[in-house]
């Protein structure tokens, strides 16, 4: 249950939602997610509490399940404050959240980038297991004054499982809360943020190997052999973070080369023409002007396209000398328009938001620099890590 990491200060742009998954509305603007995946630990849930509702209004028969399902339904309600703590923080604090997605293992806050700051990161992370501890004691409060009953069942279950995960979102570990909490710290005592996700990675780690270690050593400390269900458990909350641990220490590495990857240098000579030109003339002219990019622009000089090299090369020579230019370049659309001075982590996320071969890349004046080929920026991503 942790944010996925934050970027530029622009409104979310609404993503194309994952396959698997259901809308079931909005908060503060952000798309609320449930994976098909819910519906199964929903069921579980639903079976898992049903002695102790059958214990407390024996005879229900059948609707001491459907009691379970409103159950688990309400402790995902409270899965989601936890969530959307982390969401609205984030957009406070200037970031951009995609989305807020509820899983099987619990929820994910989709945030765009990573946090600039190393107290953005810790606000945005401790804020959680603090909902959570928040309304479990709420829930625990309200247990004495309840009387016996469903709602008492509900609210003692509720207590229960929010203590937990807010305490268990708090071990010093990635992927969990804690993890980023102690990357804030690591980041802040050294200054250096890779390494403070090389760290708090291997605390997920750690914890990870120790939880699946739980069951040789549970009888021994609780005095109760460890069953089939919790052997199945412990493996998938011990295999999810270690995985996470371990994708976690990956990005942070790949992001130590993104400093590299400038969008300036890679740019490539740019000439422009006329949007009705003959491409052959429009290449004849890039050619003697040894430009590696053609954009065409309107009357008043605006650029209006980028022709695609590929489309230049699958139109046959003989052909160039009747077609315009225009017939293949791609239209300027939103986001296909950078900033010169574009590196990093903000290069990678301009791709990633809008896929494309090329991009035009303007200087602050609103001129044209040149044109960036997403094949240069490969290229050169693959030769820094050598």
């Amino acid at each position: 249950m942790s944010p996925s990491g934050p970027t530029d200060e622009e409104p979310p742009r609404r993503a194309p939602r994952p396959p698997g998954t259901f809308r079931i509305g909005s908060i503060a603007g952000i798309d609320v997610l449930v994976t098909s995946s819910w519906f199964i630990i929903a069921a579980m849930i639903s079976f898992a509490i049903a002695p102790r509702i059958d214990q407390v209004e024996p005879g229900l028969g059948v609707w001491k399940y459907v009691a379970g399902l409103v159950f688990a339904v309400v402790l995902y309600l409270s899965v989601l404050l936890h969530e959307a703590s982390h969401a609205v923080t984030a957009q406070r604090l200037g970031y951009g959240v995609t989305s807020i997605t509820l899983h099987f293992l619990g929820g994910m806050t989709e945030i765009d980038g990573s946090a600039r700051k190393a107290r953005h990161e810790f606000w945005i992370a401790v804020v959680g297991p603090l909902t959570s501890i928040g309304v479990g004691a709420a829930a625990l409060a309200s247990w004495f004054v309840i009387p016996d009953g469903l709602l008492r069942v509900a609210v003692e279950g509720l207590a229960g499982a929010n203590l937990i995960i807010g305490v268990l979102n708090l071990v010093p570990g990635l992927p969990l809360d804690g993890g980023r909490v102690l990357k804030a710290a690591v980041w802040a005592a050294s200054g250096n943020q890779h390494r403070a996700t090389i760290v708090a990675g291997w605390g997920g780690r750690i914890t990870a190997v120790a939880l699946l270690a739980w069951p040789i050593f549970q009888e021994r400390l609780t005095g109760s052999a460890p069953t089939l269900f919790d052997m199945v458990l412990v493996f998938i909350l011990g295999l999810f973070l270690w995985t996470g641990a371990t994708a976690a220490m990956a990005h942070a590495r790949l992001r130590q080369r993104l400093p590299a990857l400038r969008a300036r240098p890679l740019a490539r000579r740019t000439l422009t023409v006329p949007a009705d030109l003959p491409l052959a003339e429009a290449v004849r002219r890039a050619r003697d002007a040894q430009a590696g990019s053609i954009v065409t622009v309107s009357p008043t000089g605006s650029p209006v396209g980028i022709v695609n090299e590929a489309a230049v090369l699958a139109t046959p020579e003989e052909r160039r000398p009747w077609v315009p230019v225009s017939s293949v370049a791609r239209t300027l659309e939103e986001g296909l328009s950078l900033p010169a001075d574009t590196d990093g982590e903000a290069l990678i996320l301009a791709i990633t938001r809008n896929p494309a071969e090329e991009y035009l890349l303007v200087e602050d004046d609103g001129s044209i620099y040149g044109v960036l080929a997403t094949a240069d920026v490969d290229r050169a991503f693959r030769e820094s890590s050598h």
